[in-house]
């Protein structure tokens, strides 16, 4: 694990040679749960999902596949060109889940697929903004 900041860091060096992986058109990623104007406890499950790729674990080079990042109360996305950072959650494991812990109050939830070296496909696949209330 102690690697892992080593590794981005190195691609985010290269990151202008890397060429963007292409997705389907037809590609979406989205939030099962929970549901856009979810009230939810502090601590909760949020499910991933994908339709028209397959999911893949970072570092592994797979023709329409990649891997989840997870933007927890962002205003902007991530640029397109160049790996995601320490700014957004990584699921390079190929995770299709997570549990998170947010304090009281409104949050919002966005996904965006990576690719093997975490850069944003070309088309980018991103899920619509959800927001959940924690109770």
């Amino acid at each position: 694990m102690a690697l892992a900041p080593a590794l981005l860091a190195s691609e985010l060096v290269s990151a202008n040679s890397m060429p963007q992986s292409v997705s389907p058109a037809n590609a979406s990623v989205y939030i099962i749960s929970p549901v856009d104007g979810a009230t939810v406890k502090s601590t909760f499950t949020v499910t991933f999902g994908l339709k028209d790729m397959g999911v893949s674990p970072a570092g592994i080079e797979k023709k329409h596949t990649g891997h989840h990042h997870l933007l927890v109360d962002k205003d902007s996305l991530p640029a397109f060109d160049m790996p995601m950072g320490g700014d957004v959650q990584h699921f390079g494991g190929g995770q299709t889940q997570t549990t998170l812990t947010l304090p009281k109050g409104q949050h919002t939830l966005q996904l965006i697929l990576g690719d093997h070296h975490h850069i944003p496909h070309k088309p980018a696949v991103v899920s619509k903004k959800i927001t959940i209330t924690v109770e």
